[in-house]
């Protein structure tokens, strides 16, 4: 097994609607560990269709056997990825013009008196992760792998600096029974071994993260050596579920 440290730099603003509140969309500041395994191993583990039409263009085929283009890939090549932590987040609020839809109960009083004449009609607010915010995940891998120095994420497909370094197997132990995770998780992809006793929700799409997490099963205890080089933001020690893998709690309760 090969864990590996990754460090995300946002060169562009990162958007995706978490939650929206009337003309407010706005995007959780983590970042979740599907989107992640798409960016980064997109077209080289994971199929990439030339084009979706039909019913398959606006449905999700995370776990769907019958597509090409789901995260079966990554459990086969044996590879795992984290959701990423912030460990410096903000926010940039930008308007843009809206289009104007009937079932918007909020359409005819956009514009209402002087309005029209120098502001657009239906207007809305994109919250969104600044450039500059700073994000730490880890990868697990069965054997060494490649990891692109750039990837695109979200739904403007913003530009994304990776960093990843191997973290030694010296300071990495396998233990089991009762722990604390502070990085956060996604209980859809826990082996149905742990049990999650006590966690904060992260409520975002396509299923919330929990993070603070106290769980019993077998993990990672990772501790980081006075000798080791060039870890930076590697806390000094912290542990991890082991036999996590994508919806391996989807597939089993469906």
């Amino acid at each position: 097994m090969i864990l590996y440290q990754c460090l995300l730099t946002l060169h562009d603003n990162v958007f995706f609607a978490t939650r929206e509140m009337g003309i407010l969309y706005e995007t959780e500041k983590y970042l979740h560990n599907w989107a992640l395994s798409y960016a980064l191993f997109q077209t080289v583990y994971i199929p990439t269709p030339y084009r979706l039409q039909g019913k398959n263009a606006q449905k999700p085929a995370y776990f769907d056997a019958n597509r090409e283009q789901n995260l079966f890939h990554l459990n086969q090549a044996e590879i795992y990825v984290f959701p990423a932590q912030p460990l410096r987040c903000s926010y940039q609020i930008n308007t843009f013009k809206a289009a104007q839809v009937k079932y918007y109960g909020r359409s005819e009083r956009f514009g209402e008196g002087n309005a029209k004449r120098n502001y657009p009609a239906n207007i809305g607010r994109a919250k969104e992760l600044a450039v500059g915010s700073y994000y730490q995940t880890f990868i697990i891998a069965e054997k060494e792998i490649e990891i692109p120095h750039w990837i695109r994420l979200g739904k403007w497909a913003a530009k994304v600096q990776v960093e990843a370094r191997i973290i030694p197997a010296s300071g990495i132990k396998v233990k089991s029974g009762e722990y604390i995770c502070q990085h956060p998780l996604n209980p859809i992809d826990l082996p149905r071994s742990s049990r999650l006793l006590l966690y904060n929700r992260i409520v975002m799409p396509p299923v919330s993260l929990v993070s603070q997490a106290q769980l019993i099963g077998e993990y990672w205890e990772v501790s980081k050596e006075d000798n080791w080089q060039g870890f930076k933001e590697l806390p000094k020690q912290f542990c991890l579920p082991k036999g996590v893998s994508y919806g391996i709690n989807a597939v089993a309760v469906s």
